[in-house]
């Protein structure tokens, strides 16, 4: 049962997105095909995590190969637990781009939606599940391929140019990680990530070090860390809003986990990786959401918020301690969760008003109340008001971070509070300019014949249930806070003691 339950996740999607292909003239296949596909998916991760919690990291090794020869997949806390988050936000996407018409591919014969978002589904599980180097250049790699096709969904000039500086970023971090993964091979004669963990060690000083940062490169520009996030606010708000919402959800934190799940594994505990990572987690919140203080569009605003607050991650992971890294995996799942409804949000008013402008819109909360509620429950989690969880989990890092006691740690709490209040600010400033004063004027669609309709003066219930869903799991976040600190607790503790990893992937007798 259990060789069957861990590849599900990825082999699942990938199998409906060939049969999806098939079906591309019968889009109502097509939708129930990704519905009952995603369903599958939310249902067997909760069983896994379940399954990891009680009795550690549960290995499959595809093919009856042993590793480190075969592909290893591990489902362990970390990786469930974010499984789990990943596939309830693609179900919850998936309803909201039913709703707005995306989904339907009403500008081509072939409709591509359904495919690429399964493919995309499949590629962020196995980013998750597999216990080796290259898979994960290739899960990321499959990610890539279906990204691009769902950002230039619309066909336009502004998307196709977005997603050319996608790709082009991308294509260079996967050649320095494909050279990376070439370097720890010659190194270790192994990509396996728990064989490599024990030879690691072996290793002079300097070339570890010089593996890790090269890694943090890597995955940094996947995660839009500074100074590597320039193509994140130029990429993501041409997208339909639905693409949108999942990329600034799902993919910058598919870059976190590979970062916190490398660096704890096969780094762990160097203080010169530890204190690049503090320097590069206070950059990357002030700068973040300086940048987000000075968009007028909602959309590139909200861009800025996702790189700033990638920021409070690399702080718990700097710490390389329990109660940082448990900061760390709460304030991730919380930042999928919210950030993806914050984009649900910004769809809903641009389809309502026509814009994204937040100087052009005005007085939402006159004409649609409801709206205005879905956008203040996760903005005001976003910035930390209590007792929401964006508190909890920031309340997690800062007192991680003064439990730590040394200076830069002190900074980076410091930069963490200074972060929370401009976030606040500049939540503020879109409550101000879209949902207060008076009523704005609708603006009619410039495109009619584009894959989605704006400027309609009304929302469809798919859209708006969707969304209020979302806005429900982030306040479920909220309410089994405890349970899921302690759950975030053991994941901590299975990343600083490597050791049952390693058991778990090599064998008791191997990993000795």
């Amino acid at each position: 049962m259990i060789r069957v339950l861990v590849p599900l996740p990825v082999v699942l999607p990938l199998l409906a997105a060939g049969l999806s292909v098939l079906f591309a003239r019968h889009q109502r296949v097509q939708r129930l095909l990704s519905l009952l596909t995603l369903a599958a998916v939310v249902a067997t991760a909760p069983r896994l995590l379940r399954m990891a919690d009680a009795e550690g990291a549960t290995v499959v090794q595809l093919g009856g190969w042993a590793a480190p020869a075969g592909i290893s997949l591990v489902a362990d806390r970390l990786s469930t637990l974010l499984l789990v988050v990943s596939s309830s936000v693609l179900l919850a996407v998936l309803l909201y781009a039913l709703g707005q018409g995306v989904a339907d591919g009403r500008r081509s014969t072939l409709a591509v939606f359904h495919p690429c978002y399964l493919v995309l589904a499949a590629g962020i599980s196995m980013a998750f599940l597999t216990g080796d180097l290259f898979n994960l250049f290739v899960a990321f790699e499959v990610m890539l391929v279906a990204s691009y096709v769902l950002l230039t969904l619309d066909g336009g000039k502004a998307q196709v140019r977005a997603g050319m500086t996608y790709v082009v970023v991308s294509l260079l971090a996967s050649v320095l990680f494909v050279t990376v993964i070439g370097l720890v091979y010659a190194a270790t004669g192994t990509v396996n990530m728990a064989d490599a963990a024990g030879r690691m060690a072996d290793l002079p000083e300097g070339l570890r070090v010089a593996l890790g940062l090269t890694m943090l490169v890597v995955f940094g520009i996947k995660a839009a860390i500074f100074p590597l996030f320039s193509w994140l606010p130029d990429s993501y708000p041409t997208a339909p809003s639905p693409v949108t919402a999942v990329f600034a959800g799902l993919l910058t934190k598919v870059g976190v986990y590979a970062i916190i799940r490398t660096q704890t594994l096969l780094f762990p505990g160097d203080a010169r990786i530890g204190s690049v990572l503090l320097v590069l987690a206070i950059l990357t919140m002030v700068v973040g959401i300086l940048g987000a203080l000075v968009q007028d569009d909602l959309k590139r605003l909200l861009s800025f918020t996702i790189v700033s607050h990638i920021g409070y991650m690399l702080l718990g992971l700097g710490l390389y301690s329990v109660a940082g890294l448990a900061g760390a995996i709460l304030y991730t799942v919380h930042h999928i969760v919210v950030q993806t409804t914050l984009f649900l949000v910004a769809g809903l008013m641009e389809r309502r008003e026509g814009t994204s402008s937040i100087e052009r819109a005005g007085g939402l909360q006159h004409v649609a109340p409801l709206l205005a509620v879905l956008y203040l429950l996760p903005a005001l989690s976003l910035a930390g008001i209590p007792p929401l969880s964006g508190f909890l989990a920031k309340l997690g890092l800062l007192q991680a971070g003064l439990a730590d006691g040394g200076t830069l740690a002190a900074v980076a709490v410091a930069a963490a509070v200074l972060t929370s209040l401009l976030t606040l600010l500049a939540m503020g400033r879109v409550w101000s300019g879209v949902f207060w004063g008076p009523v704005a004027a609708v603006v009619p669609d410039r495109d009619v014949e584009d894959a989605v309709d704006v400027g309609v003066a009304r929302t469809p219930r798919l859209m708006t249930g969707a969304t209020v869903l979302a806005v429900a799991g982030g306040l479920a976040i909220t309410v089994v806070a405890g349970p899921l600190y302690g759950l975030s607790v053991r994941a901590a503790e299975d990343l600083v003691d490597r050791h049952p990893y390693v058991e778990a992937v090599l064998g008791a007798e191997a990993a000795r």
